[in-house]
């Protein structure tokens, strides 16, 4: 039942689906890189769209419940979203060219996104849970839900 998923619940199923794409890039990239590329867009698809709803949706609706503007969890979670748009932008570049060679710029985006959801994982999502109602939540999806 809808009810049911909780933000946690919902975010979590989300990074693990993110990480299986990232993952598929990475083990397609050198031997079958059109399946590897459309991995990879999928991936940043869906990662763009994942911080659209939380920077849309998410944050300003902890902010409020927190009371917590200007400054907070969010306010580093907005940075760490570009840093990790701008290395998403980096592999997309080479991609786009065709060119395999991303270890690097993948490293530097893993560690980036492991932290940044472990942020989230404990604290941030757990939080809305406590602090949203089941009204709010269900409203926080629909508008989620419009995000495409």
């Amino acid at each position: 039942m809808m009810s049911e998923r909780t933000i946690s619940t919902m975010f979590d199923e989300d990074h693990d689906r993110l990480d299986a794409l990232f993952k598929s890039f990475q083990t397609l990239k050198r031997t079958d890189f059109p399946k590897a590329t459309s991995a990879f867009l999928e991936f940043k698809a869906g990662l763009q769209r994942h911080v659209a709803w939380e920077e849309d949706v998410m944050f300003p609706l902890w902010e409020k419940k927190s009371g917590m503007t200007g400054g907070g969890p969010t306010i580093v979670m907005r940075r760490e979203h570009q840093e990790i748009q701008d290395c998403l932008e980096s592999i997309d570049r080479k991609v786009q060219a065709q060119n395999p060679e991303t270890d690097h710029e993948e490293e530097i985006l893993l560690d980036l996104v492991d932290r940044h959801y472990m942020s989230e994982e404990e604290v941030l999502y757990p939080e809305m849970d406590h602090m949203i109602s089941p009204e709010e939540r269900e409203a926080a999806f629909r508008a989620m839900e419009k995000i495409a």
